[in-house]
């Protein structure tokens, strides 16, 4: 494990049978994740255009006085995400207040927004949060991104927090560089997750409730693949230049010197979706609010590891949201 100092992080090793990055993956595919939460509460959070984002808040049994966090899923996911369950499920069970938040054109978030997404859409963010009941970021909000959520997360973070109570924030399994991602994911040996990506985003953009003109439907069902896809729709969409000024405006990457507050970056260095060259072309050393555990297993957003069932990301994220004085302030035990 590279970036942080040793044992500033649990380590981080692979468990049988699920070795090697492609197993990693598709772990929670193939087994299935863990039960959703019993309970939990429906927010509709207010955009200034009308539209409202739908999210689920997860409360412990008791106020820990720990900040909320906030959990940004990914491309084309919800708050039904398996391995947002799980993150769910295990920060609640220590103590930590969770809300999944569905960006706008997410499932749960379609019957009350007609737009949409994408992976830079920070005002998005900062509306949302802006929303939230003042009791529930008495104690500050930790941000949590999954995947594309994560560049999401780190863009806002390197744009200054757009004046949120943002304590600290955690990517994992993040595209970093879009264009190299996406050029990743389509490359010959990711076909079949590819294609599954692809037709979930058409599925996605597609809903009734979407507001699109009959162009942009036809642009969306003719896209043979994510470029077209981010090329003949969602640039031209949200006024960019075409595919190539939409991720490199919306690329992580090129916020990261921007980072004022404490955060956190876990990624994989097998990761299938996720070059690791993106992560060895930034010079670490001088960002000094980003901390990076960069393991040689885990795949994309797997990190299923020996020694307990929950995800190795998930137990590092607590652990570190303690080691900087984040955590609850009543224990909690951890299942």
């Amino acid at each position: 494990m590279r970036g942080l100092n040793r044992g500033a992080l649990p380590p981080f090793r692979e468990r049988a049978p699920w070795l090697g990055g492609d197993l990693q993956t598709l772990r929670n595919i193939i087994v299935g994740g863990p039960p959703e939460l019993v309970g939990g509460e429906r927010l509709l959070l207010a955009m200034p255009d009308g539209d409202r984002l739908a999210a689920r808040l997860d409360r412990p049994a008791t106020d820990s006085g720990a900040p909320l966090i906030v959990l940004a899923h990914g491309l084309a996911g919800s708050e039904t995400s398996r391995h947002g369950i799980a993150t769910a499920r295990y920060l609640v069970g220590a103590g930590w207040p969770v809300l999944r938040l569905n960006l706008r054109g997410s499932q749960p978030s379609r019957a009350t927004s007609g737009g949409r997404y994408h992976a830079g859409k920070t005002d998005d963010l900062a509306a949302a949060l802006r929303a939230l009941p003042a009791d529930l970021a008495r104690h500050g909000i930790v941000l949590i991104g999954n995947s594309l959520g994560g560049n999401l997360v780190l863009k806002f973070i390197g744009e200054g927090g757009h004046g949120m109570p943002v304590l600290a924030a955690v990517a994992v399994s993040t595209p970093i560089d879009l264009a190299a991602s996406c050029a990743r994911l389509m490359a010959l040996r990711n076909f079949v997750y590819h294609r599954y990506m692809l037709n979930e985003m058409k599925r996605e953009a597609l809903a009734p409730s979407a507001a699109l003109t009959t162009a942009e439907r036809a642009a969306i069902a003719g896209a043979r693949t994510l470029y077209e896809f981010d090329d003949r729709f969602v640039a031209p969409h949200f006024g960019y230049r075409g595919a190539p000024d939409y991720y490199e405006s919306n690329a992580a990457k090129n916020f990261l010197a921007g980072a004022t507050l404490p955060t956190l970056i876990l990624h994989a260095l097998d990761d299938p979706w996720v070059p690791a060259e993106s992560y060895a072309a930034i010079d670490w050393s001088t960002l000094p609010m980003i901390e990076t555990a960069l393991t040689q297993g885990g795949g994309h957003m797997g990190f299923h590891g020996v020694g307990s069932l929950t995800p190795w990301h998930d137990r590092a994220t607590a652990h570190w949201l303690r080691q900087k004085g984040l955590g609850p302030q009543r224990m909690f035990e951890t299942k």
